[in-house]
């Protein structure tokens, strides 16, 4: 097939959803100079943990195989494609985030979080950021590759280490819907339980992970495994807004538990912090407590990054939701995929303060897994309860 018939192809496919090319946000000043020590980009698409130059993206072979992927199911609106691969495991070549390798069970997310960083993965298969929750490319075959991949990538070991950990849900959540049709996830966590002596992660939103309790304690039995539940605010109805198709927080929460009932590591990811939106001071506190009393082991958070296909999906949503906020967002990252550095230290302050005051670890790699549950440390003086400011517009 050639170029042009592959991306025929795919927009044939994707007419629900097209890109319009062409069209750029009015160059508006910056608020702030850029950071000089920003954070470290999100995590990993299925090539490699940053984002490739154009000229180094293999955007013709994967557009191929996305245009020829059967369509195995639509439902709600989503359709789903079996994709053929050859690998599971994608190496990850940063060194500035803790772990070494990546598996994402699913291209796309049906969740639809507004802000999600991954967006721009489904540029690779010449999709527009819009069709990420709409077009699912369920990865073949996916625990018959992950068990030669790690067959062929780690040897035998009667030990647990945590050099080269592995990262489920990097850039597409492994609960998604999908997962209940498909069980990719459970496949992959099977390859893991027979294979001791490994380091784990998984990060979801989703409290369907509680559905594979059983593995992930075989897992835990003779690996080092740590389970991430991201939760960006309690508030359900900002929750439906930004997130319209995961689950409530409460049941986030509520699998928090139960999972450390079962034995297992687990903490919260409040990320992406939304500037305006999720960044009160209450607000936060309130996650935190409610974290605390699921006895998560961990809480942390980062401000969020919006790359370029996230900015073109987040400020429309912005536009129409919040408009006095989509001015400020647009100040704030139309030269960088960063806040301000000032508005970030304060962020970071504030996690410190909660995590003080709750008897939280910062992160499940630097610190030790879950703390003594009846160690609640010291509380801090929070100050007023007011929003960070943005400097909206009068």
């Amino acid at each position: 097939m050639s170029n042009r018939a592959a991306r025929a192809a795919v927009a044939r496919r994707s007419a629900t959803v097209q890109p319009q090319p062409g069209r750029r946000a009015k160059r508006l000043p910056s608020l702030f100079p850029s950071s000089a020590t920003p954070e470290p980009p999100p995590r990993d698409t299925d090539a490699s943990c940053a984002p490739q130059p154009p000229e180094r993206q293999t955007v013709v072979g994967l557009a191929r195989l996305a245009a020829s992927a059967p369509k195995v199911e639509e439902k709600r609106g989503t359709e789903y494609f079996l994709l053929p691969v050859r690998s599971i495991l994608n190496v990850c070549r940063s060194e500035r985030v803790p772990f070494a390798w990546t598996v994402n069970p699913y291209r796309g997310c049906e969740f639809g979080c507004r802000y999600c960083y991954a967006r721009y993965t489904h540029e690779y298969l010449e999709l527009p950021p819009e069709a990420f929750e709409r077009q699912i490319f369920v990865k073949q075959d996916a625990g018959k590759h992950f068990a030669a991949d790690l067959a062929r990538r780690f040897a035998a070991r009667t030990h647990r280490s945590t050099s080269e950990h592995i990262a489920i849900g990097a850039a597409t959540d492994p609960y998604q819907p999908a997962e209940r049709r498909f069980g990719n996830t459970r496949a992959i966590l099977e390859q893991l339980a027979a294979r001791p002596g490994l380091s784990v992660s998984v990060t979801t939103k989703s409290d369907q992970i509680v559905r594979d309790l059983d593995v992930l304690q075989r897992i835990a039995a003779h690996s080092t495994l740590t389970i991430n539940m991201s939760v960006t605010t309690l508030r359900p109805r900002l929750a439906r807004l930004l997130e319209p198709r995961a689950p409530r927080p409460d049941l986030r929460l509520a699998a928090v538990r139960r999972l450390r009932e079962a034995g297992l590591a687990v903490g919260v990811f409040a990320m992406p912090v939304l500037p305006g939106l999720t960044d009160r001071a209450e607000d936060l506190d309130a996650l935190a407590r409610a974290a605390r009393q699921a006895d998560a082991c961990w809480f942390c958070g980062q401000v969020l990054f919006l790359m370029p296909a996230s900015r073109n999906v987040f400020l429309p949503f912005l536009e129409a939701k919040f408009p006095r906020l989509a001015r400020a967002y647009r100040r704030w990252y139309r030269h960088s995929g960063y806040a301000p550095e000032p508005y970030r230290t304060q962020i970071a302050q504030r996690f410190a303060e909660l995590r003080a005051k709750y008897g939280l670890a910062a992160h499940p790699y630097t610190q030790p897994v879950c703390p003594d549950s009846a160690h609640m440390g010291c509380a801090l003086a929070h100050g007023n309860g007011a929003q960070l400011e943005l400097l909206l517009d009068p």
